[in-house]
């Protein structure tokens, strides 16, 4: 075995005893990252070319620091992210999400779907759907000026025109107009912050966090913003947490505008997003 595989070994032990989700993956990660290859090549690194930095790395993330934080990339979908300290890393059980509203979109035989991601964060959802979907007009929102200056960076050179306000109260030039609204909210109740991973709750940014006693403030106030712009027919797509199943689409009521109301799951089998369709006049 050459010497990076055996430093690879023993990171992976070392993360695992920190309590690290995804030991062998990290420590791989890690060891591509600073060697300058990709996670299939690291056998290819000579023993002589062994970079000392690599244990830096290890031990920042057995501080339980992010993962892209140490790397300053995250991969989503077909994208590579640039994120760091001051916004959300997005999560691979959003992939499901955007999957989806893509299916969802192309599903209304619209020629250039009208798209706007509320509470964009560094830009990982408007992207990929600007990308999987090629004549789509996507507009994304973020309050946040730290995340801001991410997805700026990321949505550089893309079709995606990003907006600096509250998701609230955004856009209403577009009100009525829209094919589909999706967000990826705040939605961690307050009551629950000891619980969060120390990743995220000691990383990500609060305001992308938390939402509230009951986490659904945000998602409340999203309902309204959606129902405003979108058209009659249009679809909303709000992630929310595992543990908020069968209460996110009581929000969207027929009494408010809205049909066919649904909970999906992500690919781990639990309650991951909800769906809603603007009623017709």
């Amino acid at each position: 075995m050459n010497v990076l595989l055996a430093e690879v070994a023993q990171a992976t032990q070392r993360l695992a005893d920190a309590g690290v989700p995804s030991p062998r993956f990290d420590a791989e990660e890690l060891a591509a990252f600073v060697h300058g290859v990709k996670r299939g090549e690291l056998h290819s690194v000579a023993d002589a070319d062994f970079d000392a930095r690599y244990w830096e790395a290890v031990a920042r993330r057995e501080a339980r620091e992010p993962l892209q934080h140490i790397t300053g990339r995250a991969f989503f979908r077909y994208l590579e992210l640039q994120v760091g300290p001051g916004v959300f890393v997005p999560r691979p059980e959003t992939e499901s999400v955007v999957g989806w509203a893509i299916d969802a979109v192309r599903a209304m035989d619209v020629v250039e779907p009208l798209i706007v991601d509320l509470c964009t964060g560094s830009g990982a959802i408007a992207l990929a759907l600007a990308q999987e979907v090629p004549r789509s007009r996507v507009h994304a929102v973020e309050l946040d000026e730290s995340a801001l200056t991410w997805a700026r960076k990321n949505v550089e050179g893309s079709r995606v025109v990003l907006h600096h306000g509250d998701a609230l109260r955004a856009l209403p030039e577009l009100d009525g107009q829209v094919d589909l609204v999706i967000s990826n909210p705040p939605y961690i109740p307050l009551t629950e912050w000891e619980y969060v991973a120390p990743e995220a709750r000691d990383h990500d940014p609060q305001v992308a966090l938390f939402s509230g006693e009951d986490g659904l403030d945000v998602i409340r106030g999203l309902e309204r913003t959606a129902h405003r712009l979108l058209r009659p027919g249009g679809v909303v797509v709000i992630e929310h947490a595992d543990t908020q199943g069968g209460q996110v689409p009581w929000i969207f009521t027929e009494e408010r505008g809205w049909a066919d109301a649904a909970d999906h799951p992500d690919l781990n089998k639990r309650p991951r997003f909800a769906t809603a369709r603007k009623a017709m006049p």
